[in-house]
């Protein structure tokens, strides 16, 4: 059983079948927190509680999927640490994704599942703060999610133009910015279990997913002052 995990703007976890090499998986348990500064408090006991309700205990797990955002800085680094650390400790295979390719999956999962027709080209932009937007372009087709575009951070107006190209619009930044970006579907947040089932894709195609370096994409809010200041004020 593999535990996916994905703190890059609310909290989301989730448990599915090991795919054993297969391109599809089945997602057994899936839980969430909205709230996006709790990562700290929530994390380890929704873990907990997905297990239960899959049925497993921690050592049943075969292996550890980590959204790597692009996301906040603080919430971004939570979800990694946790997901190393239980790697490590259980000695399974730790995997990372960047968590756009996981809303997009879950955009475009009837068609990559071939349930309808496709290609199918869809964006996501998820609220970065500072005004701006993460954002990423896919074209997703049977049992396929290629990203064309991305991930990058930009402001809402800058990017609007390329990103409404797209059939298919997504993401926390459509909410926050809709006259910009008019949103397709109410889908605002990552979701765990696509982020698990985007990682069975990527492996089956080949894709490397051993690295699980966080994408921040620019440089973290709080800054090393450049100049010594003295303690007297002067």
């Amino acid at each position: 059983m593999w535990l996916g995990i994905d703190t890059s703007g609310t909290v989301s976890v989730a448990v599915a079948d090991d795919p054993a090499g297969s391109a599809t998986t089945t997602v057994r348990a899936v839980l969430g927190d909205d709230r996006a500064r709790h990562h700290d408090e929530v994390l380890l006991g929704l873990i907990d509680q997905a297990l239960r309700d899959a049925g497993i205990t921690r050592g049943d797990l075969t292996g550890i999927v980590a959204g790597r955002g692009p996301g906040p800085f603080t919430g971004l680094r939570v979800g990694l640490v946790v997901a190393r650390t239980l790697a490590f400790v259980l000695d399974v295979p730790l995997r990372g994704c960047c968590s756009l390719d996981a809303l997009a999956h879950q955009a475009a999962a009837r068609v990559i599942s071939g349930q309808e027709q496709g290609p199918l080209e869809v964006a996501v932009a998820l609220d970065a703060r500072r005004r701006e937007v993460y954002h990423a372009r896919y074209t997703a087709d049977r049992g396929s999610l290629v990203r064309t575009e991305g991930p990058a951070v930009a402001a809402p107006a800058q990017i609007a133009p390329q990103l409404r190209q797209a059939r298919v619009l997504v993401g926390s930044g459509t909410e926050l910015y809709p006259e910009l970006l008019p949103a397709t579907a109410p889908l605002h947040h990552v979701d765990a279990g696509h982020l698990l089932q985007v990682a069975a894709l990527e492996i089956a195609a080949g894709e490397d997913l051993t690295s699980t370096a966080p994408l921040y994409l620019r440089a973290p809010d709080a800054a090393r002052p450049t100049a010594r200041k003295s303690a007297l004020g002067r």
